[in-house]
């Protein structure tokens, strides 16, 4: 039976991906979308007035100075700073991170550059504004889901792909452990 000293020398075994970094490019695109749309929005939606798209979604222009579902929105200010160094430095880490994963790791390096374009698009709002421009707003039975973006999405995907990535990827690493010490 494989002990955790086994799936180590397997992870060390498991060769680097060649130029990692390349994957940015989900990261700039993330960014390039993100702005776009939000510039679209902010010159041609009139702020909190919803314009209907589908029954269930509507395009509605918000400026969030808080964090996720408006976290710490009615602060006076000094979340600003602390939501953008926190953008900072999870961009820094996570670039860290996309460079050393390994060969076999592909949804993680389409994830960690998700999560970095979408925390540097929302700190692009942050810095410029001083707030993050939302406008993608759906709702049901009067029941509204907080407005995000673009750079939300680049996150939200991200976050999940490193959650199945966490899940499958482990599973993948044991089966490989066990055929390999049979």
């Amino acid at each position: 039976m494989p002990n955790a000293s086994s799936a180590n020398d397997l992870h060390s075994q498991r060769p680097p991906m060649r130029r990692p970094l390349r994957w940015l490019w989900l990261a700039v695109a993330v960014i390039v979308v993100d702005l776009t749309t939000k510039y679209a929005a902010s010159h041609f939606l009139n702020y909190a007035q919803p314009v209907e798209v589908l029954p269930f979604f509507n395009l509605t222009l918000l400026h969030n100075t808080g964090a996720a579902f408006s976290f710490l929105a009615e602060h006076p200010g000094w979340q600003r700073w602390f939501f953008a160094a926190i953008a900072i430095g999870a961009s820094i880490g996570l670039t860290v991170w996309l460079s050393r994963v390994r060969a076999d790791e592909t949804l993680l390096a389409i994830a960690l550059p998700l999560i970095i374009g979408g925390a540097l698009g929302n700190l692009y709002d942050r810095l410029v504004h001083g707030y993050v421009v939302d406008f993608l707003s759906f709702h049901a039975a009067g029941w509204y889901y907080p407005a995000f973006n673009v750079a939300d999405i680049g996150i939200t995907l991200g976050a999940v792909g490193l959650i199945w990535e966490s899940v499958m990827g482990e599973r993948r690493r044991k089966k490989a452990a066990q055929s390999s010490s049979s």
